[in-house]
Order: C-alpha cells, then structure tokens, then sequence
C-alpha cells in the first residue's frame, strides 16, 4: 500500500548500518523544479550546502558508523537531469555515489524501479508517474523482495564507478 514520502523519512535517522538506494529514472520533476537545477542549465554548478538537513544526517549517521551509498543509473549521453545529479554528488560530502551505465544495469537485470535499502531489512520502493512525480512509497518487508534488492545492490555495486570519476568525463565532453 503506497504511502507519503513524509511517512518513511524516519528511517534516514533510525536505520543502524545501511542505506542504500538504487536511481533508476532519467529525470526527477522534484530536480527540474528547483532553482539549484535551473542554475546548472544556465551553466552554474551546484555549490555545497553544509546546513542543508540532508547533509546533516549524513554526516551524523557517519558519526555514528553508518553509511549512506547509492548508485545512479545513467545513460549514453546522460540526460540533463543525470548530468545535474552528478554535479551535485560533487557537493554531497558523506555518501559514497556511484553510476552504472544503463546498458550494464540491463545486463544484470537490475529492477526498473526506485528504491531504499535500509540494513538490508528494509526495502522503501518508489511509485514515480510517467511525469517523475514520485507519488508515493510502498515500504516492503516481505524478505524475497528484500533479498532481490540486497541481490541487485550486491551485483550494481561493484561495477559503478565513483560519480566524481564519471562527471570530470562528462564535464570535459560538454
């Protein structure tokens, strides 16, 4: 059953160990409709923003041992939102971010949609509409689902490259 985004943030500050996400979309409308994303299209590059609440979880969550990771799953080019997101991993000390090739994603079979992995225990999976709208999560415990996102984090992980390594490639291409 889908529920708000607001219902599951508490799992940013109680997870223990682990949070993972796997991005999937070519695009965010949240991205497009900031004002950070429309500075990057006319050319500025997102500056870091320390106080953001964001960043400060991360940071504090690292304190305490945990760790935030995630890999992006980009295309050949990549879009104008993937290119933002990359530049933005730039600015987001604290979280190890990575990104695959779309083409190896399909080659592993990854799955098509959005997710969080909390401690390998729990999985948060986005409903997102055909305008990148994410309309809702559905929080999943069921542990076959669970294992399949642990199996696609275990398989994407190893082979996505740095986002930093990526984006002085795609930054110097452009």
């Amino acid at each position: 059953m889908p529920v708000p985004f607001e219902a599951i943030t508490h799992l940013f500050a109680d997870f223990e160990h682990t949070a993972f996400r796997l991005e999937t979309r070519r695009s965010y409308a949240s991205d497009r409709a900031g004002a950070r994303f429309q500075a990057f299209m006319r050319g500025t590059m997102p500056a870091a923003e320390p106080g953001n609440p964001w960043h400060a979880n991360v940071r504090a969550k690292a304190e305490q041992g945990a760790a935030f990771s995630r890999v992006r799953i980009i295309d050949d080019p990549p879009t104008d939102g993937q290119r933002f997101l990359m530049a933005s991993a730039a600015a987001t000390p604290g979280e190890d971010i990575r990104v695959l090739a779309r083409s190896e994603a399909m080659r592993l079979e990854l799955p098509a949609y959005d997710f969080w992995l909390f401690d390998s225990r729990t999985l948060v999976r986005f409903n997102i509409d055909d305008q990148d709208v994410t309309t809702g999560v559905e929080v999943v415990e069921d542990p076959a689902e669970v294992l399949g996102a642990c199996r696609a984090r275990d398989r994407a992980w190893p082979l996505a490259t740095p986002s930093g390594e990526v984006w002085t490639q795609v930054r110097s291409s452009v």
